[in-house]
């Protein structure tokens, strides 16, 4: 019984909220308490000036700690040696410190945190710590929920430093520094009336990601739209497009598709 209680709340939460589990971003919203979840990200991204298809695949764990806090851990793969390899992971944080709530709508903020190894060659400008950089990245997020739709908003400091391997980072280490910017509007689609768990949901999603070098001023903005799909409220499949609209940043592979897997397990610890 306390179990399917779990399962029953956490559903009624996922009905007024899925579309706040944006593809790219991560919400001001935490994990439900006691749960463990599964994910499984896959990037297929066109090269620059080359035919070659770059594909990084990174699973991750995550935990539900407390209403306020969740963790998550990751590892980095990628075929950028021609073979699919190792190449790092990552530690992941979110605390939430504001929350106003009411029926079918809430107002959120939170830190984050995360702390990344990668011991790939560092081939462009761009600073990520999602598969690319060695470093670290904190930065706070807010989202605001009005019933169907959710709004998120988030800024970040990064810093990178040199990669594992010898791996240098080549741009200078006055450049090894950027801010993040991120926009992600959700619409919950189906179902038009909620009537169980079972009921798959259908959300699409809008994200737009930029980021700013704070010595160089050089820059990049990117579109993500994509589609998403909650199975029985526990499992989740996510399926997109990144594009570049604008950038003075060197990139390697800026634009492709990426697909997300998920399935959660509720009150396991």
């Amino acid at each position: 019984m306390k179990l399917l209680f779990v399962i029953t709340s956490f559903s009624l939460f996922l009905s007024a909220s899925a579309q706040e589990l944006f593809s790219q971003t991560e919400p001001a919203s935490n994990r439900a308490v006691g749960s463990i979840g599964f994910r499984v990200d896959n990037s297929i991204m066109d090269e620059t000036y080359t035919s070659k298809k770059n594909y990084h695949l990174i699973p991750e764990i995550m935990l539900g700690i407390s209403k306020k806090l969740m963790v998550s851990g990751d590892v980095f793969f990628s075929n950028r040696s021609d073979v699919l390899k190792y190449e790092g992971g990552s530690v992941y944080a979110k605390y939430r410190f504001l929350s106003n709530d009411a029926v079918q709508k809430h107002f959120r903020m939170a830190g984050f945190g995360r702390v990344s190894y990668n011991n790939s060659d560092i081939h462009q400008e761009e600073i990520n710590m999602y598969g690319h950089n060695t470093g670290v990245e904190f930065g706070i997020v807010a989202t605001q929920l009005l019933r169907k739709v959710a709004l998120s908003s988030s800024i970040s400091y990064l810093k990178a430093t040199d990669n594992g391997n010898g791996n240098k980072f080549l741009y200078g280490q006055d450049k090894s520094k950027a801010v993040n910017y991120t926009l992600s509007v959700g619409k919950l689609i189906l179902p038009k009336e909620y009537k169980g768990y079972r009921q798959t949901n259908l959300n699409l999603m809008m994200e737009f990601l930029s980021q700013v070098n704070t010595e160089s001023g050089k820059y990049f903005v990117d579109v993500a739209p994509s589609v998403q799909f909650i199975f029985n409220s526990q499992g989740r499949l996510d399926i997109g497009y990144r594009k570049e609209l604008r950038t003075t940043l060197l990139r390697t592979a800026p634009n492709g598709a990426f697909i997300r897997l998920e399935y959660n397990f509720f009150n396991t610890f």
